[in-house]
């Protein structure tokens, strides 16, 4: 049974709906307005399906009309017609309703009275009978088999005669071995050819040809070893003993290497001052202090855009011509036509490899180019408009939308609204092993300083070995950068630790709790890196984000991955959900892109991300200064990421 059906246009005018349930009219409006939320808006369309609290929504568009069909059903029940049933009213009300769409636009829309509902039935009913379980199939009758219609003479086999085929496969193989045989010996080495002999045609023995070959052995082994012979080299004198390495930018005093004293929670008063390089830590010198930059996308020899340009009085309808990059071979002008999925499909075809090409994971390209064919299906295209420009449009569009999510994370209001509660702002950073937690916790704790905030890191990686001792030199240097006398006496970054071994989640806790009681504003909560796989460290993980309940959780990642991608943000997500207790789970905020400088143009790791989880990236790395921390420029990565 359906729970409702209705059509409405793309400007969100409703034509007709239909209730198949009891209740208010407005049952329907939740899920509809969740599907254009989470889907038409954010460019999503690659499955036609959609989920939303018990119910499961299906649709489909008419980008010709400009119109949306959406039925919604309970997702418990499984109701193998809803499929045919919508593309049956589709097309039934489309055919029905020409005219005043042709003709009379979006004001016939508003003037309009669409009465549907029998016909709808009729469709309704139709469906559900077509989906009925069929009668079991006749089973055929001798007369009708195949083996009726051999003659008896020819299923009689007689005893120790062959099948013809089988014979003439054996000879052929057997004809086979025999030209190898002889071709054998005929082959000499490669610097040597011998004439052919008179009496080379006759068939040599077994003997002469073990013969030949052991002869041809000895032949080359007595070469080796005489090319060998010829220039031996002089082997190199190796110097005896082993000589320390020393470093360059090591120390050679190892008491200046011995933490095993140093004060715990990072007092800046018991903690050994360090020398070291302030233009290097801090790399750009003509920055704006507490201004988090734009990503920028500088390319040497920019992708030529491709311009059309054509003749008015002379239109011309020629398909073919070259276009740079990986549209170059699919160039078509098409006059004033509806675009059909025969048309798209190369198109898509090579978008999709290229995508792929940039990093993109193989199921989020898949996605991506059946949502833009949906989206383009039916659409009236103008006269000198080409396929490809037309589709690779609409794939910008598409990328930039799902780069930009429905919310944006402030990190800094977020951080002024938790001081008006009086209480700090907590970030919980998680990810897998190695793709920069704590380097990039620096930069973030470096930043909120630099903005005027006070910030507490709790070492809760207790298991990887050197995890504290790398945030404990990230605090001396961040107090070095910001000393409290430039803050009047304030201390601006200070490390809360209790060693190595210990319940993270308690140690977040007890932090949260110093940073309440010392009036730190913000706490920045590291932990180990670990495997999607890991199920007791995901529960660990799960714990931690439970007991504490931060305000923000960001994920970490590396713009390295491709398909791995996606498979961490789901398996990390479905892992929070497992593990957490509460009706509603806690799941991952944003995500912080790393490494970014490493990858070129290669950039759908971020498509791939913000496709599978739908939050925003706050953060991206792209160096190893502190100041090397940007925020996301959609259309620069884009334009990374459609350069040919």
């Amino acid at each position: 049974m359906l729970d409702f059906f209705t059509i409405f246009s793309k400007g969100g005018l409703v034509l007709w709906c239909f209730q198949g349930v009891r209740g208010p009219a407005a049952a329907a409006t939740a899920p509809v307005n969740a599907l254009i939320r989470s889907v038409l808006l954010q460019e999503r369309g690659g499955n036609n399906s959609f989920t939303h609290e018990a119910l499961t929504l299906k649709y489909k568009l008419d980008n010709q009309f400009e119109l949306v069909f959406v039925v919604g059903f309970q997702k418990i029940l499984t109701l193998t017609y809803v499929d045919k049933l919508i593309d049956d009213v589709h097309r039934e009300f489309r055919d029905k309703y020409r005219t005043e769409f042709q003709q009379g636009g979006a004001l016939g829309l508003l003037q309009g009275t669409f009465d549907f509902k029998e016909d709808f039935l009729r469709l309704l009913r139709d469906a559900e009978e077509s989906s009925r379980v069929r009668p079991p199939t006749v089973m055929k009758t001798f007369e009708q088999s195949l083996k009726s219609q051999k003659t008896v003479k020819c299923m009689i086999e007689t005893r120790g005669e062959k099948p013809k085929e089988k014979v003439k496969s054996k000879k052929s193989k057997g004809s086979r071995k025999e030209a190898e045989a002889v071709s054998a010996p005929g082959k000499g080495s490669a610097g040597e050819k011998q004439p052919p002999a008179a009496g080379e045609k006759e068939e040599l023995t077994k003997d002469e040809i073990l013969q030949k070959n052991r002869e041809e052995f000895f032949r080359r082994h007595k070469k080796a070893a005489e090319k060998s012979s010829k220039s031996p080299k002089p082997e190199a004198q190796k110097e005896k003993g082993k000589k320390p390495r020393v470093w360059d930018l090591g120390n050679s005093n190892a008491k200046v290497l011995d933490y095993s004293n140093s004060a715990t929670n990072g007092s800046a008063e018991a903690a050994p001052a360090e020398e070291f390089d302030r233009a290097t830590a801090l790399g750009d010198q003509n920055r704006e202090p507490g201004r988090l930059r734009d990503l920028e996308y500088e390319s040497e020899d920019e992708a030529e855009e491709e311009k059309v340009t054509q003749n008015p009085s002379k239109p011309s309808t020629k398909k073919g011509g070259g276009l740079g990059g990986m549209f170059g071979m699919l160039k078509g002008l098409v006059g004033s036509k509806s675009l059909t999925r025969e048309d798209m499909d190369p198109v898509l075809e090579k978008m999709k490899d290229h995508l792929i090409a940039k990093n993109v994971a193989a199921e989020i390209a898949l996605q991506l180019c059946e949502s833009v064919a949906k989206k383009l299906e039916g659409k009236v295209m103008g006269t000198f408009t080409t396929v490809t420009s037309t589709v690779k449009q609409a794939l910008q569009e598409a990328l930039v939308q799902i780069l930009q999510p429905q919310r944006r994370v402030d990190v800094l209001r977020d951080v002024l609204e938790a001081q008006r509660h009086r209480r700090p702002y907590v970030v919980t950073f998680c990810g897998v092993n190695g793709v920069g937690k704590s380097t990039n916790l620096a930069k973030i704790s470096f930043w909120l300083i630099e903005n005027g905030f006070s910030v507490l890191i709790a070492a809760c990686d207790t298991f990887r070995a050197g995890a504290v001792e790398q945030l404990r030199t990230h605090t001396r240097r961040l107090l070095a950068l910001h000393p409290p006398q430039s803050h009047g006496g304030r201390t601006m970054v200070q490390l809360y630790e209790k060693g190595y071994g210990k319940d993270a989640a308690g140690i977040a806790m007890e932090a949260i709790a110093y940073a309440r009681n010392q009036g730190f504003e913000v706490v920045l909560v590291d932990t180990a890196g670990r495997m999607q796989d890991n199920a007791p460290l995901m529960a660990a993980l799960a714990k931690l984000i439970a007991v504490n309940a931060p305000d923000l959780v960001l994920f970490v990642g590396e713009a390295l991955v491709g398909n791995e991608a996606v498979d961490q943000l789901v398996k990390f997500n479905k892992a929070l959900a497992d593990h957490s207790m509460a009706q509603t789970p806690r799941l991952i905020d944003g995500i912080v892109l790393t490494k970014f400088d490493t990858i070129d143009d290669k950039v759908g790791a971020a498509i791939s991300m913000t496709y599978i989880t739908s939050k925003p990236i706050v953060f991206v790395g792209t160096g190893q200064t502190y100041c090397d921390l940007r925020s996301l420029n959609a259309k620069a990565v884009v334009a990374a990421l459609m350069k040919a």
